[in-house]
């Protein structure tokens, strides 16, 4: 018998996980060079936290059971509902605003697509205790900052903001009031580019006429206005794009919501989210401002592939020991040993090879220097150094302190 990962889940190969590693090292040092600071939750939540969040209907889309101490649980489809209850719990304990991101591995019972899996690696960023339009335009900055940090430039994305509280104020205007009507017209407009334009003037009744008119007309904000404003001045001008067609489906959402596309309109959106004053006295009880947003890993590697974009090895300056005479294998050792003790990483090959297998085991690996262990190593301590990619040689000789290397200094000219 040979068994397979269930649809929807992922094995992660080397060349995976190097893609995923580096996509988590950018959402990571662009955190942090917006000041945010990483938190996580647990994976199992009792599953009346995310009902309390979305709803009955919640439960068909989770992965849900009963544990052995007869509890109601559910796999996180999500994180918000985790870290309203968590900053709830202690935001008295920080300055505020919070700034807290995460990268959780989130679950959800759901039809495997394309871009849509039934578990994947998604980075949250949450400001919570800021009510003012600057939470938004540095959430929106931070977002600019990493897909650049992918490598990807404003040609290959657009960032798509709207204002939820113009339709909500479009509504009372319009004398709709009913939730059940509100919910209906929200989620006409959240997929009116999946939609035909009659289908979609049939799910929006009479109001059809005014809500394409304010579309074409490229109606704006209050809000909007002064959030483009920040933008301009953060030199986010031609990342952001006012766009009323986004409304975001999740009913939480309060103000500001936007959506992360790319331009050729290939994918699904890389990422979503927007303003959601009221979750935390929802969950937590307590009322504080909130806006956060979602960026999955499936989309932005699938993006970063289709582009040429994504890594085949880690990123990292490494070194693979190519031992030019077997008989200096125990001084090979010793400075494969030295090297790591100094924070090199390093590898060798476990048994006897030709010296032209060892380069080439080297490279396929994705090594980017060999260090070559020969006579000369043995006589006056001195390596040859490889760059691989470029096949540059220079002679080095590594200064062995303490049992570690402290650096490889160049040797002649």
């Amino acid at each position: 018998m040979s068994f397979q990962s269930l649809s929807g889940f992922r094995d992660f190969y080397p060349e995976e996980c190097a893609l995923r590693e580096h996509i988590f090292s950018v959402w990571c040092e662009s955190s942090r060079q917006f000041g945010f600071s990483q938190y996580d939750g647990p994976p199992l939540e009792p599953l009346e936290l995310y009902k309390k969040k979305s709803g009955d209907e919640i439960v068909g889309q989770l992965y849900n059971f009963v544990d052995k101490g007869e509890r109601e649980v559910a796999l996180r489809p999500e994180l918000t509902p985790t870290f309203a209850r968590m900053a709830g719990a202690k935001h008295r304990d920080y300055k505020k605003p919070l700034k807290w991101f995460a990268i959780p591995q989130l679950f959800r019972y759901e039809r495997a697509q394309r871009g849509r899996l039934r578990e994947h690696f998604q980075w949250n960023c949450d400001i919570v205790g800021e009510a003012s339009l600057a939470a938004e335009a540095e959430i929106l900055a931070l977002i600019d900052h990493a897909m650049r940090g992918l490598g990807l430039t404003r040609e290959d994305y657009v960032i798509r903001v709207s204002d939820r509280q113009f339709w909500l104020d479009f509504l009372q205007q319009n004398k709709v009031t009913d939730e059940a009507k509100v919910y209906d017209f929200l989620q006409a407009l959240d997929k009116i580019e999946r939609a035909s334009e009659a289908e979609t003037r049939e799910k929006l009744g009479p109001l059809a006429d005014q809500v394409f008119s304010l579309l074409e007309k490229g109606t704006t904000s209050e809000r909007l206005d002064t959030l483009m404003a920040s933008c301009k001045a953060l030199g986010l001008a031609d990342a952001v794009k006012i766009d009323l067609r986004i409304v975001r489906g999740l009913a939480y959402y309060t103000g500001i919501v936007f959506e992360v596309h790319d331009r050729s309109g290939k994918f699904r959106a890389i990422a979503g989210g927007g303003r959601y004053d009221n979750l935390l006295k929802l969950i937590s009880g307590e009322d504080l401002p909130a806006i956060g947003f979602g960026m999955g890993d499936v989309v932005i590697g699938e993006i970063l592939k289709d582009k040429g974009l994504a890594p085949k090895t880690a990123n990292i300056e490494s070194y693979y020991l190519v031992i030019a005479d077997e008989a200096l294998r125990p001084q090979a050792l010793a400075l494969a040993s030295a090297l790591r003790e100094g924070g090199y990483h390093v590898d060798y090959p476990l048994t006897a090879a030709k010296v032209g297998k060892q380069f080439q085991a080297a490279e396929e690996r994705g090594h980017k220097f060999a260090l070559v262990v020969g006579q000369e190593y043995a006589s006056d301590g001195v390596c040859g150094l490889k760059t691989l990619a470029t096949r540059e040689q220079v002679n080095v000789r590594p200064e062995v302190r303490d049992g570690k290397v402290s650096s490889l200094a160049p040797v002649g000219c």
